[in-house]
């Protein structure tokens, strides 16, 4: 089973592109997050002809999040409980034998926001949610893009950076509670040493001299740790394919047992 999760930064502009990518790297199950539309406006029968049945949860210009699956899923959490005015950033199901959850975290914007302490809130809001719904010995997939990055080797200067958004103690202590949940870093498990990004900067050509961060994750329980035997930033579909325009976001893809 071939498992991913890729913020595509708006399914109109990107669904040609998502389909490519579809195409070729041949996912099993896919969260998606940014899409940018309404429920009703998503892309159902495209994504069918390609294969893939889809749950969605969405909102008009902003935020959104889905999950693509080749079997038959179950919704069993749309929307984060108590974190409504934040938008749709949470979507749950069952697929296979998966407890399958995308999320699109709030960025934040920068600490000195009043975003700031409702995105370390929403961070909370999920970590509760997902303790209390889940067992740490199920077989579960917590994907999506968190907007921090987990360790110094997430960045591309964190001597820099330190302390900024994405790089503060506040966001990373959220993060080391879903380890200490149980949940396992699926790249960071098969890479501990290796300094790779997920996402770079449209401007002053950061993917090129590759001015990045590791915010797009693929978390996995203890007993699917097992099952996974390789994980891939997949920068290929980074760059521009057949003239169509990549998202800002790099896919990141993970092959299980």
């Amino acid at each position: 089973m071939r498992i991913a999760t890729w913020n595509i930064n708006g399914m109109q502009a990107r669904l040609a592109f998502l389909l490519h990518w579809l195409r070729q790297r041949q996912p099993d199950v896919v969260g998606l997050q940014e899409l940018k539309l309404v429920d009703e406006h998503f892309p159902y029968a495209e994504l069918e002809a390609a294969g893939y049945r889809a749950l969605a949860h969405g909102q008009k210009g902003w935020n959104g999040v889905a999950i693509l699956s080749r079997q038959p899923a179950r919704v069993t959490q749309r929307g984060l409980p108590g974190q409504e005015d934040f938008g749709a950033r949470l979507l749950s199901a069952e697929i296979g034998g998966l407890t399958f959850t995308t999320i699109y975290c709030p960025n934040g914007k920068h600490v000195g926001h009043p975003d700031f302490p409702r995105k370390l809130a929403w961070l909370d809001a999920m970590i509760a949610h997902c303790a209390e719904r889940c067992r740490p010995e199920q077989q579960i997939v917590l994907c999506g893009d968190f907007n921090l990055c987990p360790g110094a080797l997430d960045s591309w200067d964190e001597e820099r950076l330190r302390g900024t958004i994405f790089h503060t103690e506040e966001e990373r202590a959220r993060f080391q509670s879903l380890l200490r949940w149980g949940f396992k870093d699926a790249f960071r498990e098969k890479f501990p040493a290796a300094q790779a990004f997920s996402w770079w900067d449209y401007r002053a050509g950061a993917f090129h001299q590759n001015h990045g961060l590791r915010i797009d994750l693929l978390l996995v329980s203890a007993p699917l740790l097992a099952r996974v035997r390789s994980v891939e930033i997949d920068r290929e579909y980074r760059k521009k394919k057949d003239g169509l325009i990549a998202s800002d976001h790099a896919p990141v893809i993970a092959d299980l047992s």
